[in-house]
């Protein structure tokens, strides 16, 4: 298992540089341009995934060294090598624009992450685990966190304008969306006004592409026909 999770950790740069190559089909940055959402971060912001593929390599040669594992540390392996190749699997199934899929994917990445970032984190009397556990292991369950929302706000305008500004999924996006927003304006948690003004942002979003949509779609069926 320890040589599989180092092999997985290899792994996972090795495709985000293909996948970025365009030699697998459009790149992450080409297909968010084409579905802009407010919730999508910078372009220099996704640099940090150079830092998380290194940690995570570091992460893979550190266990690997260690033989004699307890069960802790198993229990990080097992997580980290299915979250490792959920996260492979995930850019590439996202180059190919299959965005119900990718989340599907990401959601399975992020929960394994999220246990091994909390199994590294707890702490055993005053000790937490070492830090080549929790420190690659934290930031990237905390980046795959923000790519989640960003996922899912890009799926739903991809879907809008697949659908063609389809009323039924537009009216399910967007009460979802609104309820989103009632539920964190109303909670005291810290970012919970910033989460309630990105969904309403969204929503409002959501439902303008969908009314494009459905006009380009309309003016384009009365178009005449040659011939």
């Amino acid at each position: 298992m320890r040589f599989l999770v180092l092999a997985l950790a290899l792994a996972m740069p090795l495709v985000g540089w293909l996948s970025n190559t365009g030699l697998l089909g459009p790149t992450n940055g080409e297909i968010s341009n084409r579905y802009p959402t407010l919730i999508v971060a910078a372009g220099y912001a996704f640099a940090i995934w150079g830092p998380i593929f290194l940690l995570d390599v570091v992460f893979g040669i550190a266990q690997a060294h260690v033989q004699q594992a307890g069960t802790r540390l198993l229990r990080i392996r097992v997580l980290t090598a299915v979250g490792f190749a959920l996260t492979s699997a995930w850019m590439l199934v996202f180059t190919l624009q299959w965005f119900w899929l990718a989340l599907a994917i990401i959601w399975g990445s992020l929960w394994c992450l999220l246990g091994a970032a909390w199994l590294a984190s707890q702490t055993r009397g005053h000790r937490r685990g070492p830090w080549w556990q929790w420190l690659p292991l934290s930031l990237h369950a905390g980046w795959v966190s923000l790519v989640l929302f960003a996922l899912a706000g890009l799926l739903l305008l991809a879907m809008v304008v697949k659908l063609r500004g389809n009323p039924w999924y537009t009216l399910a996006a967007v009460w979802g969306l609104l309820g989103v927003h009632a539920k964190q304006q109303a909670s005291a948690l810290s970012g919970a006004d910033t989460a309630a003004n990105v969904a309403m942002a969204m929503a409002v979003l959501v439902a303008l592409t969908a009314l494009i949509a459905a006009l380009l779609g309309q003016r384009g069926a009365r178009a005449p026909r040659a011939g």
